[in-house]
């Protein structure tokens, strides 16, 4: 039985794995923005995706719990994903409001001219 240590290190790992899957996926959706496809390739890259995001899980999962699910890398992996949402929502959060700022300081030195 592994050690309280030995969880919280394999849950931070599963949490890395879940931020990786969903980065993955993000970038997938931006791919599809910048190219646009059919309704079928859409289903067949949403199928090829799922299929190598359980195939990485699942060596994720075998490496560090000899693959035995555990509720802590399950959670892990959830937690994780919700972080990099969260993240990426902040990120453009401050982005936006870096442009408005920039904006009206373009705006006010263009009038004081």
């Amino acid at each position: 039985m592994a050690g309280i240590g030995t969880e919280a290190a394999i849950f931070l790992y599963a949490g890395l794995s879940g931020m990786t899957v969903f980065f993955a996926y993000r970038i997938l959706g931006c791919i599809r923005k910048i190219l646009p496809h059919s309704s079928a390739a859409v289903g067949a890259e949403d199928i090829i995706f799922w299929t190598g995001t359980s195939g990485y899980l699942f060596y994720c999962m075998y490496s560090t719990t000899y693959g035995s699910i555990r509720w802590f890398f399950v959670l892990g992996v959830v937690c994780g994903c919700f972080a990099a949402y969260f993240s990426v929502l902040l990120m453009t959060k401050l982005a936006d409001r870096f442009h408005v700022k920039s904006k009206k300081k373009l705006e006010n030195s263009d009038e004081r001219r």
